[in-house]
């Protein structure tokens, strides 16, 4: 039992119950959204309610001293703020944004900074909706046909998130109106329009952010212009870098090296300053110096040390990240002199400023004619064609050589159509800029960016009655792509495989294409998830009463609202091996395409080798923060997906984590092990071993090792001298653990490695990248001490089934308690073995007398197990980061900060030790949204299935930079034998059911000897064994069942079988897979 306290814990009188009052009621409010600013509810949904039916002008002074106070409700936020931290949230949070023209462009920005968190988001429409705008819309239906598009999105805009205000202006704009705004964004706007506003927002004081964008048909731009001095706070968003000294030359330049710990990421000119230095203090005066010539780790710094003191240990150099002024020029500056245009796609060099001159053209045809060039009309293409001769003719030396008619011809043709794949991907973008506009965190786009996806066109040439409008919700896109393409779209059979961030992005997309709408068509969507409120900042199709529902049916059930054609079939299977009955043969057969929206890479594998095995196409994506990535798997033309992988990330040495960590991410992953293995593995153990002590000790002694040993001690420690029956006792123990890990351990490690201790080689045993540890003093005074005790006595009483006691939430009485723990004095003892060895992976030390050790302990189980109460169980607690209440990252953060400070390692908060230790993807929706876009452009490319590789493009782009990289994806290897080829596409298949000998001359009559045959992991045939011999006249199937003992579900029918080859030569031949179809 643990050790008594000096009185009973009942005497103990809650003087302030006030605490466990509100933490009881706060926790019943967080199973509901609360939006951004979790205090701000009341009064947002008040002036949400009466935007919608009229127009609220924001003051753009409203804002950033209001927030500044309220708290983040980092529940609904944490992958949003794992992108931009709480200052950049904050601003967001105060930020007022005008968005102009809703069509399908105007909806996905809207949407994305309105999940982003914005304060308020104004939407000016005077057109009406069209029929014409459902192809790129998603938030209209045939309903709101004649309605102002502002008024017709508004509701379900609000109902993204209600912490942001939602307004509409579907009247006339003046410029005047714009003061109200930190930045405003144009989707539909003349250039004379657009120049008079944008010069308005440039000499404002402070300068309005303004934002031009337009998609027309498969081509796009976006124009910022952020002001004449903009100010860059962090032009990457990525952490500082730093390294750990090894020593420091008395030079002049100083030599600077570190250790080979990581390798450094210094770019010359970068700024950096020096902390923890014995020896040369002089560089510890927190002056940022620069480096040159920079090594993977070493550089030079720019500073004279030939008089500074001698290096002698210690020391980190961080990277300091400087702003960055940025001089925007006005948009009609900017359109004679567009200066270096960003590129996306090098195969397009000389693509920017062809579109640059097309735009003009373009804006010029509506000035003359009043209307769009119509789809198919080779006089309206003609005559936009000559516009923009003229206006080339007119630049002097900027002419440009080739105008490329027949690209001008497919735009004119496209021109009116806002296609939602391109709203889709341009929203991503415009979306980060006004983040950017807002913020000043990222690098805004400096000013022009053109984009084009000709290629996704359909490559049979087209009559001009093929883009006629049906009067359908197509007919945008018909008038790109035509009619027959369209029918082809609807008549797809398609597997969206997860409905996650990315996965609600893609169904809205298909939806809106048409994709799976016809009567031949079938969207099946699968998602084993359920919706939690941390979903709701990416994950659109979700709102907070969702929470708690499977993933696919509510995303299902939102697309079909989308498109009610949308014929979508929701499944709630994980894709795996253990599902193959339900993801059968038939129905990867009869599967035209495979959309990915997964976020683990295993799973990815597996979907990929299924698409390679069935020869289906795989249109891959993935996020990370600001980033985001494309790669399409086509057959027979691309490399599949697990071709190449990336490299696995370093793991730091065990002995590192548990002895000698030196970052918070070493301390944080302790944490997290010392949580799994206190309140996870501990008691399941113990529940394992009651519910049939015979097995599980038997299962013991059968191992006999260390971990065995290990295990039992450890159940034995929870059932005896640490079982807890009070809370007093989880107190107790929560205490003891805090001198255990924080004070006793650090003796110990002292004790056995002085700080002057010295290794075999004679070099100093704690020199970089060790660092010495001092033991705490524990203090009921220290907040974070408290905390700590606070947290591990809750989560123990937990696994207990103990009852919380409502006076522990009282810091005073708390501390009360924690005063009545008995703390044994601790002397450190000669001998104990601390691991050095950095390529150790377990630290469980075997020993020969495992065995008796491990019977005595049995025994002590047995006798501890008849005085425990009848049925007695333990309750594992499984780690979860996303519920603030549960007490989990509090305990976790804690334990991981209190080694910190054993290590003098700089602390984090508990937000920053959930992103490490809970593993969170940092993810926002803008990247997400362009992501999908991108795939759904290479989507027409697959449907089509008439383009060759070089057409397809794969994609990485970083928003935050801004950066796009587009190449055509890498071809699969080619291997050659005799007259035949094949590629890791192929698969050679029998049909019937031959026998081993068929099989085997079969293969003879294409110059191959097959030497080996298996099916799974067992061998059927091999040359070398005569028995095999025996073989030879039995079916191949019948081997399967009586040799591999395979049983062949009724729905499997085929075989699949590995065979090895060699040719006349005796050279080994790698084959595709032979698959034996029988029934």
């Amino acid at each position: 039992m643990l050790p008594k306290n000096k009185r009973p814990v009942e005497d103990i009188r809650v003087e302030d119950d006030s605490d466990s009052d509100n933490n009881s009621t706060s926790s019943q409010r967080k199973k509901a959204r609360v939006g951004c600013l979790i205090t701000s509810r009341t009064s947002v949904n008040k002036k949400s309610n009466s935007a919608s039916s009229g127009v609220v002008e924001p003051s753009a002074n409203m804002g950033l001293e209001d927030v500044n106070m309220q708290d983040i409700d980092e529940d609904l936020h944490s992958r949003q703020l794992a992108v931009y931290g709480r200052e950049t949230m904050r601003k967001l949070f105060g930020a007022n944004v005008l968005i102009s023209g809703m069509q399908g462009l105007g909806a996905e920005i809207a949407k994305n900074l309105i999940l982003a968190g914005v304060k308020s988001v104004t939407l000016h429409d005077e057109g009406s909706v069209e029929l014409w705008d459902l192809s790129g819309n998603f938030l209209f239906s045939e309903n709101d046909v004649g309605k102002n598009r502002a008024q017709a999105s508004v509701q379900k805009l609000q109902e993204l998130n209600n912490a942001v205000l939602v307004s509409t202006l579907p009247t006339k704009l003046t410029k005047e109106q714009l003061s109200n705004y930190q930045a405003v964004v144009f989707t539909d706007i003349d250039l004379e329009t657009a120049i008079e506003f944008n010069d308005y927002c440039h000499n404002h004081q402070p300068p309005i952010a303004f934002i031009k964008t337009e998609v027309r048909g498969l081509f796009g731009y976006t124009f910022c212009d952020f002001g004449p001095e903009f100010t860059v706070a962090d032009v990457d968003g990525e952490e500082p870098h730093s390294g750990i000294i090894a020593s420091i030359s008395n030079d002049n330049p100083a030599l600077v090296t570190c250790v080979d710990d990581e390798r450094l990421e210094f770019q010359d000119g970068d700024l950096v300053i020096f902390s923890e230095i014995h020896g040369m203090p002089e560089l510890n005066d927190g002056k940022p110096r620069k480096v040159k010539s920079c090594r993977p780790y070493s550089f030079f710094l720019e500073e004279d040390t030939t008089k500074f003191g001698t290096y002698v240990k210690g020391g980190i150099v961080t990277q300091v990240k400087q702003p960055k002024v940025l001089n925007f020029k006005p948009l009609r500056e900017a359109l004679k002199a567009p200066g270096e245009f960003l590129l996306s796609d090098f195969s397009k060099f000389d693509r920017p400023p062809l579109l640059h001159l097309a735009f003009q053209a373009l804006d010029k045809f509506k000035g003359e004619s009043g209307r769009f060039p119509v789809a198919g009309s080779e006089d309206d293409a003609q005559k936009l064609i000559s516009i923009a001769t003229t206006m080339n003719d007119s630049l002097g030396d900027e002419k440009l050589d080739d105008l490329n008619p027949k690209l001008l011809k497919d735009f004119a043709y496209g021109a009116r159509a806002v296609l939602n794949p391109m709203a889709a991907m341009f929203g991503g973008i415009v979306g980060q800029e006004v983040v950017k506009a807002c913020s000043g965190k990222f690098h805004p786009l400096l000013q022009f960016f053109y984009f084009d996806s000709v290629e996704s066109l359909p490559t049979e040439p087209l009559e001009p009655s093929d883009f006629k409008p049906l009067n359908s919700r197509y007919d945008a896109q018909i008038s790109v792509f035509g009619a027959k393409f369209q029918k082809k779209l609807e008549d797809t059979r398609s597997f969206v495989v997860g409905s996650g961030a990315l996965g609600c992005e893609f169904l809205k997309n298909l939806a809106l294409m048409g994709v799976s709408c016809g009567t031949q068509g079938k969207l099946t969507v699968t998602d084993d998830d359920v919706i939690e409120k941390s979903n709701l900042s990416r994950q659109f199709l979700f709102r907070d009463w969702n929470i708690g529902q499977a993933k696919s049916t509510v995303a299902a059930s939102a697309a079909a609202l989308i498109n009610p054609r949308l014929q979508i079939e929701a499944l709630q299977n994980r894709v795996g091996p253990e599902t193959e009955n339900v993801f059968d043969d038939t129905f990867w057969e009869n599967l035209n395409v495979v959309v990915n929206a997964l976020d683990n890479v295993n799973a990815r594998l597996y979907v990929d080798q299924r698409c390679l095995y069935f020869q289906k196409p795989l249109l891959e994506s993935g996020t990370l923060g600001a980033k985001c990535n494309t790669q399409m798997v086509i057959p027979h033309l691309t490399e599949n997906y697990g071709a190449s992988r990336d490299p696995p990330e370093k793991q730091a040495p065990m002995c590192t984590v548990h002895s000698f960590p030196h970052n918070i991410d070493h301390c944080l992953t302790w944490a997290r092990s010392e949580f799994e293995g206190l309140l996870e593995k501990t008691p399941a153990e113990v529940n394992a071993y009651l519910s049939n002590p015979g097995e599980y000790t038997s299962s013991m002694i059968k191992a006999g090792d260390a971990q065995a040993r290990d295990n039992l001690e450890r159940v034995l420690e929870c059932l005896d001298r640490e079982r807890c029956e009070t809370f007093q006792d989880c107190i107790t123990w929560a205490r003891l653990k805090f001198e255990d890990y924080f004070v006793n351990r650090m003796k110990q490690l002292i004790f056995t490695f002085p700080e002057d201790a010295m290794t075999s080689t004679g070099a100093p045993f704690w020199s970089a990248p060790k660092r010495f540890p001092r033991p705490l003093e524990f203090s009921v005074s220290d907040q974070t001490h408290l905390n700590f005790v606070l947290a591990g006595s809750i989560l123990r009483a937990e696994t207990f089934g103990i009852p919380i006691p409502d006076w522990a939430k009282n810091p005073k009485t708390l501390a009360e308690a924690v005063d009545q723990v008995i703390v044994p004095d601790f002397q450190p003892k000669q001998g104990v073995k601390i691991e050095t060895d950095e390529n150790v992976t377990n630290l469980s030390s075997a020993s020969i007398d495992d065995g008796a050790v491990i019977d005595e302990l049995i025994k002590k189980l047995e006798s501890r197990r008849k005085s425990l109460p009848s049925g007695y169980v333990m309750k594992p607690i499984q780690f979860e980061k996303d519920d603030d209440t549960n007490y989990h990252m509090d305990f976790i953060a804690g334990l991981a900060n209190m080694r910190a400070r054993n290590y003098s390692i700089p602390e984090v908060d508990k937000l920053r030790a959930k992103f490490i230790a809970g593993r969170i993807i940092p993810a926002i929706a803008t990247s997400t949204a362009m992501a999908t876009g991108l795939v759904c452009l290479e989507l027409y490319k697959v449907i089509d299935g008439g383009h060759k590789v070089e057409d397809y493009r794969n994609t990485f782009a970083n928003l935050a930079l801004p950066l796009f990289s587009m190449a055509e994806p890498v071809p699969p290897k080619v291997i050659k034998h005799q007259d035949l080829s094949w590629t890791v596409w192929d698969r050679w298949t029998i049909k019937g059911n031959p026998t081993l000998r068929e099989l085997i001359k079969w293969l003879a009559d294409k110059g191959l000897d097959a030497y080996s045959i298996s099916c799974g992991s067992c061998l059927l045939f091999n040359s070398m064994f005569p028995r095999h011999k025996e073989r030879m006249d039995k079916k191949v199937v019948d081997l399967a069942r009586d040799v591999a003992k395979m049983e062949i579900p009724s729905y499997r029918r085929h075989l699949d079988l590995m065979v090895a080859c060699e040719d006349e030569e005796e050279n080994d031949i790698d084959i595709p897979q032979i698959s034996v179809y029988f029934r």
